[in-house]
Parts: C-alpha cells; structure tokens; sequence
C-alpha cells in the first residue's frame, strides 16, 4: 500500500533522515523548536537532535544567516529557516553577496553547502509584507539555485538533494501546500534539482506552474479536458537552474504556451520562461504566450481584495480558451458566499 504523508511531513521526514545520515547537518531558524514546529516541518526534532542542531534564533536574520554561511564554509550543512520570504529581506547580502559567490571568488575551492527554507503565497489577511513570492529574485542571481516543489514526494526528495549540494540552495515552499498528501517512500531519496515533471500529457496547449499553481494548473487541465482541449502540464520544480529542454519539447509538440507563477509577471520567471521559448522556439509557436500571476500592485489584506487578486484554475481555462480562439466562457470555478482565496481550507487558523 502506498504511504502517504502531508507535504509539510515529508519536509519534516527529509530533515530528520538528513540528520540522521549526517552529524554535520543542523537547523536553525525563527520557531524551529516550536510547538506548531513551522507549519508541522521541524516538530520533534529538538527532542531527538538536542539543542545543539537544532536551534532557535532571535529577530536577527541577517546576522543568523552569516553564521549558517560560515558554519558551512567549514564544513557544516546548515539548514536556515524562514517563516516568510519577507523576513529574509534583511539577509539579502548574505545570501546574495556572500553565499552565493564564495564558489566563484576562490575558484572553486570554497564551498557552501547551505539551504535557506522560505514560505511564501498568500494566507491569513497576511497582506502585503507577509505574502510576496520573490523567487525571482533569488533566481537572478548567479551562484544560487531555487527550488519550489509542489508534491510532498519531490518536497521530500528535493530538500534532500538540495542539503547534499555543496553550493547555497534557495529552497521555497507555498504555504498552502504544506497539508496537501502525496505518495511519499519511507526510504532516503533524492530528486535531482534541475529536471521538472510532467503532471499530465497534452497535444493542444503547454501549461507550465511553479509551485502551487502547477496544481491550478492541473485543475485547469481537468477541466479544458472536458471541453475537448488536450493541456500538457509542466511542474518545473526547480527554477534556476530551470529544465529548459522538458518545456521546448513540450511546446514543439504542442505550439502554444501558458506559464502561471505564484508571483507577478513582469520581470518574473514567467517572463524569463517566454523569451526563452521565443528565443529558441518562435517557428513552433501558434499563438502568443499567456503570462498568468499576480497583478502588479502589493497583495492586499482584506479577504474581498484577496479574491479578485489570485489567479485560479478557472482564469487558465479563460486564457487558453481565448488563446485557441473558442467561445468565452465566465469563470470556470465561481466562488461560494463564504469561499476566501487566502485560506485553503477550514483547518488552516493561523497564525502562520
């Protein structure tokens, strides 16, 4: 029988298996010892590690992450947390300055074997400080590497690659998957970083999502299926380095694009995915490619704004109908009276 595990589970399984395989791996980060453990990622590990790997840190983000690079520069594997990707602004010259560039600077001899968890997407009224989804800034940077899983199986297999790898790993997850189950091996695996997965194969249109919206995009894929519209959908697991030949042979075969990103698309990964495509792609391309994300103001608090402000599945349906140039439709999944788009589900009561 297939064991399933809860997303944030799996991220738990992962760090404890690293742990265990490696006394050189340890945890650090705001709530690690906490009772809620970072959304159930971290619970119990204090008790089995102890104090010593796994620790707590005070309202210093910039100084903590100096300290996980310099334990990893002498060969340490430190696991830094971040309850938001907000809070890891203030850390930006370690991890942008320092970490990712000690590999170049000293010709390859320095390594940095340090993974920087982040939560990011919407949630709670957390409004516009607590929100962002900023993966592109880490995705620009040279000497970094990002991954944002969506299952709790890659969860799992990628977080375990990412601490095996001797370089600095931005490693991003959406808070509303954390409770989302999947088929996850009990075993110690790894899922390379860098290669995406094909979540179902399509002829008319490639959807490629990142993160949470891989499962929008999926949902959507359902339902254009049932309107006679055959969508391939792409997860890209990893966005930098980012698969770039999984996306071009699905978009040879298919001639249409649509990319659907956390964050907001001007300057962002869906933008970056485009031009590669039209780069490298434009004869194959049957139609222009539909960019699906945030709207390009702050991410608002109150619920009523939340609603209009996220894309769903239903606004790919609307996109990639439009794109084939079939009859418009409404929104292929209205909300409830009482439907908000910043909470998941019943379960989800704060404060994370």
């Amino acid at each position: 029988m297939d064991r399933q595990l809860k997303f944030s589970e799996a991220i738990l399984e992962a760090t404890d298996q690293a742990m265990g395989r490696d006394p050189s791996v340890y945890i650090v980060g705001l709530g690690v010892p906490d009772p809620k453990g970072i959304f159930g990622t971290t619970l119990g590990l204090m008790k089995k590690y102890g104090a010593a790997r796994v620790q707590d840190m005070p309202l210093s983000e910039n100084a903590m992450t100096g300290v996980a690079l310099g334990s990893a520069l002498v060969g340490m594997r430190p696991i830094i947390t971040h309850q938001r990707v907000d809070f890891a602004l203030v850390a930006m010259e370690q991890m942008v300055n320092q970490a990712a560039k000690w590999h170049y600077m000293f010709g390859g001899k320095a390594k940095v074997p340090m993974v920087v968890r982040m939560i990011i997407g919407r949630g709670w009224g957390q409004g516009p400080q607590h929100s962002q989804s900023l993966q592109a800034w880490f995705a620009h940077v040279p000497g970094l590497k990002v991954v944002m899983p969506t299952t709790a199986h890659d969860a799992k297999g990628l977080l375990a690659a990412a601490i095996e790898d001797n370089n600095p790993v931005i490693f991003i997850e959406h808070r509303w998957l954390h409770n989302i189950s999947d088929t996850v091996p009990e075993e110690y695996y790894t899922v390379p970083l860098g290669k995406a997965r094909t979540m179902c194969e399509g002829s008319d249109v490639t959807i490629v999502g990142t993160s949470y919206m891989a499962l929008e995009s999926l949902r959507a894929a359902k339902l254009l299926g049932e309107a006679g519209i055959s969508a391939e959908v792409i997860d890209l697991r990893t966005i930098r380095p980012w698969d770039v030949e999984t996306v071009l042979t699905s978009v040879r075969k298919t001639g249409r694009l649509v990319v659907a990103d956390t964050a907001g698309v001007a300057f962002g990964v869906s933008a970056e995915i485009v031009a590669t495509v039209l780069e490298h792609e434009f004869a194959s391309v049957k139609a222009a490619p539909i960019r699906i994300g945030l709207p390009d103001h702050p991410c608002p608090t109150s619920p009523a704004l939340a609603n209009s402000y996220y894309p769903r599945a239903g606004r790919i349906v609307l996109e990639v109908r439009r794109m084939m140039g079939k009859e418009p439709i409404t929104d292929a999944l209205p909300l409830t009276s009482d439907q908000k788009l910043d909470i998941p589900d019943a379960s989800f009561t704060g404060p994370f």
